[in-house]
């Protein structure tokens, strides 16, 4: 039924642009150290990937007796759960254990110290090593610990302390852990003086300092972008060609076309800054939030005005206009103040919960205003034997349709592989749930531009006052006639003169109405066909004058 597909059509819009962008993982971090400190670090990395160390201070505030034993250990697993899901606490336990957390949750560990004399030593840049450090595999928790050693042949550079075996994710944990020269460090653990440093954790490999889990989606991205520049490019051909023929509804589809394109510009930009500086630029993922949430809701407002009709059933929103700005607005508000405190930290606990709520409450009502409009636009252009503007819902409702199929399928798959599962093997593909709704969104968004596309007969699908009243009128004056004349008799040939001589009359009357509350301007644009036949009205004149 129309009215069941369209509710899952509105269903499905949403699911693709509710889902908020993952965040990129960093490759360069910056520590201050004042006291005894651990610092935990995670990310997933490709084999041969370097990790660098480096301390910075200032000499002349740091106490000349202080020595520093810094130790870390390093640590991989097959499961992405088991780095990402454990809190920082939790992950300091994990300190020198070499054992699996549980069994079949294999992986590698390795871990070494650094002893340094003074603030000196520690400041100073140099190799901290002759060689790598040997990495060995995770036992199971009931068996004893693996006698298995493994070597690097590659010496290690200024700052390495260790390097990745293999493409995994990893959990990296540094102790600082400061002591007077000379003392036992339960007697130096008392009375330290003050002291502050940084210290600086690099993690570059084969592809700079880009992860695997960030290159796939990285390049989909630039895909993206040279798609939506194509999107841009076709969009203004077409736009330019008919230029005389656009419709209201097409600078909309416009509109959002070039936020799609500055969207992934911008995402795109902030992953290659991550690969060739380890970081990237907190105004610009803000800026490409704000970005995303613009076009986001943009794109409510987009299907909103297609549901109610607007320039194609209806002339003009009238006092809808409000609830549309209002309703925009809202989600505008929100969804930034949502994306801004997700890249800046800030987004857990109670302020998490009530930006999540107050998405999905709009996005709820969003829906239902969806659903409600387009059946009653749907069940409008049916009573009007509209042929060819129904033909354009019912061709946009049908390709949403097969996208609610594929989104079922895909959220079955996903919450198969990455939520119900004990041990997240498939870390590899997580991309995939990032990227699947931004490329659902550009198809829907591609079907809709091939259906609405600038063309010399683009005014068929516009608004006409003067045919789609007079189409309603004759429909709702159509039954009252056939009840008023149900069960009458048909009359002789002279009644039939009568009575024709009455419709000519009344098609005089409504002749002479349009000449004279019709302007000439108004005329020229709603009834192109009828000026077509101006020839032949004035031969009916004449007809009807000598008939007379």
């Amino acid at each position: 039924m129309p009215d069941a597909r369209t509710h899952w059509l509105c269903l499905l819009f949403f699911v693709v642009v509710i889902r908020p962008a993952t965040a990129a993982e960093v490759s360069l971090w910056s520590v201050d150290i004042n006291s005894t400190q651990d610092a935990v670090f995670r990310k997933t990395l490709y084999a041969n990937t370097t990790i660098f160390m480096k301390f910075q201070g200032d000499l002349l505030s740091c106490d000349g007796n202080l020595a520093f034993n810094i130790s870390w250990y390093l640590r991989s697993s097959v499961c992405y759960n088991e780095v990402f899901n454990t809190p920082d606490n939790k992950a300091m336990n994990m300190f020198g254990m070499d054992h699996m957390v549980k069994d079949g949750w294999s992986g590698f560990y390795s871990q070494g110290y650094m002893y340094f004399d003074n603030c000196s030593s520690l400041f100073l840049p140099k190799v901290y090593y002759a060689d790598f450090n040997p990495y060995q595999p995770l036992s199971s928790p009931k068996s004893d610990p693996s006698n298995q050693t493994l070597t690097w042949p590659e010496k290690p550079h200024i700052s390495a302390v260790a390097k990745a075996w293999e493409d995994s994710p990893y959990l990296f944990i540094v102790k600082v852990q400061p002591r007077f020269r000379g003392v036992d460090e339960e007697d130096s653990a008392d009375g330290l003086p003050s002291f502050a440093f940084t210290m600086k954790v690099e993690m570059k490999g084969p592809h700079d300092y880009s992860s695997p889990a960030d290159w796939p989606l990285m390049m989909f991205f630039m895909v993206m972008c040279i798609v939506y520049v194509l999107f841009g490019a076709l969009w203004l051909f077409w736009s330019a060609c008919y230029w005389r023929d656009l419709l209201r509804i097409q600078f909309w589809i416009g509109a959002v076309i070039i936020l799609g394109m500055l969207e992934k510009a911008v995402f795109y930009s902030e992953y290659q800054s991550i690969r060739y500086r380890g970081d990237y630029v907190q105004g610009a993922v803000i800026f490409a939030e704000l970005l995303s949430a613009l076009k986001r809701s943009l794109a409510r407002i987009l299907v909103l005005i297609v549901s109610l009709g607007y320039g194609i059933v209806k002339p003009r929103l009238g006092t809808t206009v409000h609830r549309l700005v209002a309703v925009g607005l809202l989600y505008l508000l929100f969804s930034s103040v949502e994306g801004v405190l997700r890249v800046t930290g800030g987004f857990y606990g109670t302020v998490a919960l009530v930006a999540n709520l107050s998405l999905s409450l709009i996005d709820s009502c969003v829906m239902w205003w969806i659903f409600i409009s387009l059946s009653q636009t749907t069940r409008l252009l049916k009573l009007r034997r509209n042929v060819v503007k129904l033909s354009l819902y019912q061709h946009f409702t049908n390709t949403l349709i097969f996208s609610v199929v594929a989104s079922i399928i895909f959220i079955i798959w996903t919450t198969k592989v990455f939520k119900m599962v004990g041990c997240q093997t498939g870390w590899r593909d997580l991309w995939v749930d990032d990227a699947f709704w931004r490329l659902l969104f550009s198809t829907i968004l591609l079907v809709i531009m091939v259906l609405l596309r600038p063309s010399a007969n683009s005014q068929r699908f516009s608004h006409s006052p003067l045919i789609d009243d007079d189409d309603e009128e004759e429909e709702a004056k159509e039954p009252m006639l056939n009840e008023a004349f149900e069960g009458m008799k048909m009359r002789g040939s002279k009644a039939d003169t009568n009575g024709s001589q009455k419709l000519l009359s009344k098609e005089d009357e409504d002749l002479k109405w349009v000449e004279e509350n019709i302007p000439t301007t108004v005329a020229d644009v709603a009834l192109p066909v009828m000026l077509d036949e101006e020839e032949e009205i004035l031969k009916t004149k004449m007809e009807r004058s000598k008939m007379e």
